[in-house]
């Protein structure tokens, strides 16, 4: 579904500045906002928590693409229950993403009610109440650099 997107955005944007004529007509010419097909599947994300970085990979939803449009994105993460940091997010992101009300540890979540973003560090065995959570990544390795008991400082970034 986000490639279907991203190449109907791009296929938009491209027929928009070739009516301009502020582009080369040329079909090989890149768009400098344009993100490959393995982009596209693959997106990272460095987490900058204190002196430490931890990787993510984003999942292919509407949500996590619309996260992205936030990036670079600085954020003071709150404790939740002992199993989780959370923060708001500047302003509510797409909820077309599939909902579920249970968690694994490592999971980037979104909370539209909020609007926050949490990430999962550990499990209590409870599932979370309507509507439910948006997956939107996975912490590749590192995550017990959230096993904090207070808030932290972080930096998200994409990883060009």
């Amino acid at each position: 579904m986000l490639i279907l997107v991203l190449a109907l955005v791009m296929s938009l944007s491209y027929s928009a500045c070739r009516a301009d004529n502020s582009m080369p007509s040329s079909a090989s010419s890149k768009m400098p906002t344009e993100i490959s097909t393995q982009q596209a599947n693959s997106m990272k994300i460095n987490i900058k928590v204190g002196d430490k970085v931890v990787t993510a990979t984003l999942i292919d939803n509407p949500t996590a693409q619309d996260f992205i449009s936030l990036l670079p994105l600085t954020l003071t993460m709150n404790d939740l229950f002992g199993r989780e940091k959370f923060a708001r997010l500047p302003r509510a992101i797409s909820g077309e993403g599939e909902r579920t009300k249970t968690y694994e540890v490592g999971d980037i979540i979104y909370w539209s009610p909020g609007p926050d973003v949490a990430i999962f560090y550990r499990h209590d065995g409870q599932q979370i109440p309507s509507p439910g959570l948006i997956v939107i990544g996975k912490i590749d390795a590192g995550v017990e650099a959230f096993n904090v008991p207070s808030s932290i400082n972080v930096t998200v970034e994409l990883i060009q």
